[in-house]
């Protein structure tokens, strides 16, 4: 007796058991195309090696962004199997919520104007991180009503329902933050809270004079890209050792893994969800005012972009994994950084969405992603 029969599958064709028909020409196409591509961008570095390096330096600052809002996708994942579109809208609004501070209500001098004789350093960073705790907050009370208005009573609904209301409340956020009364939907310039200074490196690391550029052949970086990448880097850190050492990081871990079984045993599930809701919305806040500071301009469709970019990392790390979408935020920037500086700008989106068609098709689960398995 064949053993597809007894047991009681249908047997395997050899056109199944060997594939689709000619499919290993697309993969030899792309094998090609991705050759290619990497011997292109191999013989640039070669011939301008300052080039490179710079272009390296610029994608890790796009990169360590998309971390910190990458972070909240693979979080909300994790837990409610949610993808939050509307998590790039919340980092729009931490954009904001800075640029208000700063320019209205001058909320990085208060320092200064409440302590007059305290040191003009020590005021800055005082009040730099004012303006950031207050993004960072107003992004976790508009997270957390989100949540609990738009995806909580969606909580037993099938996943289609939420993810419908994920992009309904992302196009509510957009569009009424560009109402003239609101946001507006113009560009508005941005003036960071401390001052900026800049440096570039030949025969050493030398400052760049304000109103003057680089010389010509050297690699040049700021205190903005320093400040990301630390911010983006302890973030991570902080995050991990929420999840591995502490007990709201066990229950999301429970809540992850068997909503049922974690409820049973005594964690509120509900208030795990928002407190995830909470933390990647912080991050993302945090995000979005580093965001601004660097790129110098700020519009109320600020968040589309990076916010589906930064999902595209999540997917390219493994949804879900806090490393992988941190690993995956930093190869989609080296990617872009890569395309503008060898390609051409506008290919930027383009090759951003490329490869996540191309992980779907060859490893959906993603760098550090593990198959789902049937739960016992």
């Amino acid at each position: 007796m064949p053993s597809s029969i007894a047991s009681g599958k249908a047997p395997i064709s050899d056109e199944k058991r060997r594939g689709p028909p000619l499919a290993w020409v697309g993969w030899a196409f792309l094998g090609l195309i991705g050759a290619v591509t990497v011997a292109y961008i191999a013989g640039k570095a070669w011939s301008n090696p300052v080039l490179f390096l710079q272009n390296i330096l610029d994608g890790l600052k796009l990169g360590f962004v998309y971390a910190l809002i990458a972070l909240g996708y693979t979080m909300v994942y994790g837990i409610v199997k949610l993808i939050n579109f509307a998590h790039g809208d919340v980092f729009m609004v931490g954009a904001f919520t800075s640029f208000y501070a700063v320019s209205r209500f001058r909320l990085h001098q208060w320092p200064s104007a409440v302590f007059p004789g305290i040191d003009p350093t020590v005021s800055v960073i005082i009040g730099s991180i004012t303006v950031v705790l207050l993004a960072m907050l107003i992004c976790v009370l508009l997270a957390v009503t989100i949540e609990r208005v738009a995806y909580k009573p969606l909580r037993e609904a099938p996943r289609i329902a939420a993810l419908i209301t994920a992009i309904g409340v992302s196009f509510f956020l957009e569009f009424f933050g560009a109402l003239p009364f609101v946001y507006s939907g113009r560009f508005i310039p941005y003036k960071a809270p401390f001052p900026t200074t800049a440096w570039y490196v030949q025969d050493g690391i030398h400052p760049i004079v304000s109103g003057t550029a680089s010389p010509d052949n050297t690699i040049s970086f700021s205190n903005i890209f320093l400040l990301i990448a630390a911010a983006s880097i302890l973030v991570q850190v902080f995050l991990q050792w929420i999840v591995k050492r502490t007990k709201i990081g066990v229950a999301m871990r429970a809540a992850s893994y068997d909503k049922s079984t974690a409820r049973l045993m005594g964690i509120n599930v509900d208030r795990v969800i928002s407190f995830t809701f909470a933390i990647g919305a912080a991050f993302a806040g945090l995000g979005g005012v580093l965001y601004a500071i660097a790129y110098s301009s700020i519009w109320s469709q600020l968040g589309v972009l990076p916010g589906l970019k930064a999902f595209v990392a999540a997917v390219l790390g493994g949804i879900g994994s806090i490393p992988g979408a941190f690993v995956g935020a930093l190869i989609m920037g080296q990617a872009e950084a890569l395309t503008m500086g060898y390609i051409s700008t506008p290919m930027r989106d383009a090759v951003a969405f490329a490869i996540l068609i191309i992980v779907l098709l060859v490893k959906p689960t993603g760098l550090f992603g593990e198959p789902s398995g049937e739960k016992a």
